[in-house]
This record gives C-alpha cells, sequence and structure tokens, in this order.
C-alpha cells in the first residue's frame, strides 16, 4: 500500500467492484418496488420483513445514483480546474 502505483490500482479496482454492486442494487429495485406494491394489497402478508428489505434495495438504488452524480460533478470540476491540468 506504499507504492503509489499499486495503492492506485487497488482503488480503482475497489471503485469497479463496488460501481459494479451498486448496478446490482439498482437493477434489483424493479424487484422491491414489485414486493412492495404486491404487500401494499395483500391484508394477509406480514409486511414488516419484506417492506425493510425492499426500502433498503430503494435505499441504496438511490444512494448510487447519488454517488455516480456526485462523482461526475466532481470530474467536471476536476477538469476546470487548472491546478489538475483542466481547461477553463
Amino acid at each position: 500500500m506504499r507504492v503509489p502505483e499499486f495503492q492506485a490500482a487497488y482503488l480503482q479496482a475497489r471503485r469497479e467492484a463496488v460501481t459494479q454492486a451498486l448496478a446490482r442494487m439498482q437493477q434489483g429495485s424493479g424487484a422491491a418496488a414489485s414486493v412492495m406494491f404486491k404487500l401494499m394489497v395483500d391484508a394477509n402478508a406480514p409486511p414488516a420483513v419484506r417492506l425493510r428489505a425492499a426500502e433498503c434495495v430503494f435505499d441504496r438504488a438511490i444512494k448510487g445514483v447519488e454517488l455516480e452524480d456526485i462523482e461526475a460533478r466532481l470530474a467536471a470540476l476536476e477538469q476546470a480546474n487548472p491546478k489538475n491540468g483542466g481547461t477553463r
């Protein structure tokens, strides 16, 4: 971890793994919506555990979108900053 090249490669690999995981969570948000809708109309279903799981999927999907937005904004700021070699 003390070698800058290794640290950069390691961090990039971690980012890619997290990005893939976030994409999978976002893909699952449709199924979470289905569970929520089914629970809303099924008066006999115990909703607590299943609804909480659906909420978690939505929370992760929303956070993934927020992180992607922040990442894009940060990249644009870094490009615009002359100290980082960007242009104005």
